[in-house]
């Protein structure tokens, strides 16, 4: 795909980031801090060994962490049905002529859902809601527009990320995990 890609949309890929961790200090030690950035630049969910550790560490975030788990265990199937929501509502998408054809849009489109996913597991980790960079998500915005991303579609696919995460978990549950998918649902609907 990086042959397709534009100069300005090749320099804005890095910048390009949902999430940030600049304000968690005041929670967390830098220790735990660490292993959030070290998922991040990997482009990664959190590993076992990074919950246990977060854990040790930060003994009152257990039971979220046992809920990013399950959505890291669960995202093929979760991110599977919301692609099919959004192919569904937008059938002639990845048809010649569709916001996401040829099939390499299609997959960067799909993979995006991988990272929403991942990075509103870092919020549900750490237990903060205000977990996005607006810088980082200027940046994206600017590429979604460079790579005229159909914005309609990525935001009703986030939504059924949303759905189908929550559906794996009791209703108490739910409301709590929800701000978290809410907030990248919001940021995201801000996109021009």
């Amino acid at each position: 795909m990086n042959s397709y890609l534009s100069e300005k949309a090749k320099q804005l890929i890095p910048k390009a980031r949902m999430v940030s961790f600049d304000t968690w200090g005041t929670r967390y030690s830098q220790q735990v801090i660490e292993i959030f950035q070290k998922a991040e630049e990997e482009k990664r969910y959190l590993t076992d060994r990074d919950l246990e550790e977060i854990k040790t560490l930060s003994p009152n975030s257990s039971s979220s962490l046992e809920k990013v788990k399950l959505l890291r265990e669960k995202a093929p199937q979760i991110i599977d049905r919301a692609r099919k929501q959004v192919l569904a509502q937008y059938p002639h998408i990845t048809e010649p002529g569709g916001e996401l054809y040829p099939p390499v849009r299609a997959e960067a489109c799909w993979r995006d859902f991988w990272h929403f996913l991942r990075c509103i597991t870092y919020g549900i980790a750490g237990q903060i809601t205000e977990y996005t960079s607006d810088e980082g998500l200027k940046n994206m915005e600017l590429l979604y527009q460079e790579l005229r991303v159909p914005l309609k579609a990525m935001v009703t696919g986030l939504e059924n990320l949303k759905i189908f995460s929550l559906e794996e978990f009791q209703l108490q549950e739910r409301d709590n995990l929800a701000p978290y998918f809410d907030r990248a649902i919001a940021k995201l609907k801000q996109f021009t």
